[in-house]
Parts: structure tokens; C-alpha cells; sequence
């Protein structure tokens, strides 16, 4: 299977420095294509939903797919402020992120809306990113077979394919806080995902799987080697054109 890294930029972001950041990325690419000098993993840029349409513009026709960071579960309707995963598919996008950590904090958001979501944009003819991950505290109460479990249960869509599907594992206590848990601790819980995936749902083998967590450019060799491990969700390394590419080249395809 194809590696696979996303940028979620979050927040972040003006028109213009979206339009440099994403024409940056898109020329190292064909560059590199060009020149033939090793295959490079897919590559999804997702932006803030204002951002859409210049990201998309600027990576239009080059090996750069587009993602948004969220969608509402549904169609269409009185929901102000949100966005659907029909629409987003009509404004380019490939991908959706579900689910994320911040989402689930900042917004409430539970396992079952996250699986509706993740509905959505399958049913949208989208991918879905589905994260999970534990906090800090879960992991240091010894809990984090059990959060990842509950969380692979309740926020899978139940008809999900393995083709169709990405699961990101993000530990909560690692997102922008510089740590990241041992290539040990990243193997057994990617290993845990693919089980629970193939048991659930079928081909586990097939899955793909990324870590997200304070992924930058000096530890992105040693993470992305990790057994199990197809990619990785980058969050604020994915701001800044030499280190997202320092990421980018190190993913094994």
C-alpha cells in the first residue's frame, strides 16, 4: 500500500501564505517526479475550509490531493456554520479528517457522531481520516487498550473498508507538546487498530494507518519506520515548507 501524509494546518493560515505554502509543496513534488529519484507517499494537504479554494487552485493537476479538517453528518439543513461532506467533495477535496482529538474536546464530539461523520463522507464518495487516541492520564492509568478499543468500536463506521478508510492514532498528550511515545508504544497500538479493524471489519492487512503526534522533520525517520505505520498526520510541521518535505521524503512507500 501506498505511505500516505496528510498536513492539517489547523487555524492557521492567510490566503497568501496558503497559496506559497501549497504551490511550495506541489513543486518539490513534481520536482521530484520529474527527476525520477524515488517514489514518494501520497500527500494531502488540509486546510482551513476558507482556504479550499486557493490550496486547491494552487495544487490543481500536481501529485497533491486535497482534505478538509471536519464535515457536518449531514447533507444539508439548518446547521450554521458547518459544512458538508458533499459540498466539500464539490470544492475538490479527496479527504476528510473525523474525529480529531481537539474536536473532541473543543466541540464535545462524541465516538458516535465521529462515526456518523465518517458516514458521511464515505457516503459523499470521500476518505475518512478517523482519529483516535488517548489523553495523558489514560495512558498513565494503564488504559489506553481500553480507550483505543472503545473508540476503534464506537467511531467506525460499521460497513467500513479497509481501501476506504484511514485510521490516524493520534495520543492526545503528544499533540503539540514536542513528546511522542516510544517506537514501541506507537507499534502496539497501531498493531491493536489493525486487529480490532480486521476482526470488525475485514483485510486489517490492507489498512492504512498513520501516527500523529509532534511528527516533525529530526524524528520522522524513526516514527515513520515503526512496524505498522503507513504515514503520518502532521500538524504543526505541516506549516512549514522544509520540514513538511523533511517528513514527506522520509515515508517509506
Amino acid at each position: 500500500m501506498n505511505g500516505l501524509i496528510a498536513g492539517n494546518w489547523k487555524m492557521n493560515g492567510t490566503l497568501a501564505s496558503a497559496r506559497t505554502l501549497a504551490q511550495g509543496i506541489a513543486e518539490r513534488i513534481s520536482g521530484r517526479v520529474a527527476k525520477s529519484t524515488g517514489s514518494l507517499p501520497e500527500v494531502v494537504l488540509c486546510p482551513p475550509a476558507p482556504l479550499l479554494s486557493v490550496v486547491g487552485g494552487s495544487v490543481a493537476g500536481r501529485s497533491v490531493m486535497l482534505g478538509a479538517q471536519d464535515c457536518h453528518q449531514d447533507v444539508k439543513g439548518a446547521h450554521t456554520g458547518d459544512v458538508s461532506a458533499v459540498l466539500l467533495a464539490e470544492c475538490g477535496c479527496r479527504y476528510v479528517i473525523v474525529g480529531h482529538s481537539e474536536r473532541r474536546t473543543d466541540h464535545g464530539e462524541t465516538d458516535d457522531l465521529v462515526r456518523r461523520k465518517a458516514s458521511a463522507v464515505r457516503d459523499a464518495g470521500l476518505i475518512p481520516i478517523i482519529c483516535v487516541g488517548e489523553t495523558e492520564k489514560e495512558r498513565d492509568q494503564g488504559v489506553t487498550a481500553a480507550v483505543i478499543a472503545r473508540q476503534m468500536a464506537g467511531s467506525v463506521p460499521r460497513q467500513s473498508q479497509a481501501a476506504t478508510t484511514v485510521i490516524a492514532y493520534e495520543p492526545v498528550w503528544a499533540i503539540g507538546t514536542g513528546r511522542t511515545p516510544t517506537v514501541a508504544e506507537i507499534e502496539d497500538v497501531h498493531s491493536q487498530i489493525r486487529a480490532l479493524f480486521d476482526g470488525a471489519h475485514g483485510h486489517g492487512a490492507a489498512l492504512r494507518i498513520l501516527y500523529g503526534g509532534s511528527v516533525k522533520g529530526s524524528n520522522a525517520s524513526q516514527v515513520l519506520a515503526a512496524k505498522g505505520v503507513n504515514g503520518a498526520l502532521v500538524g504543526g510541521a505541516s506549516l512549514d515548507l522544509d520540514d513538511f518535505w523533511r517528513i514527506i521524503t522520509a515515508c517509506p512507500i
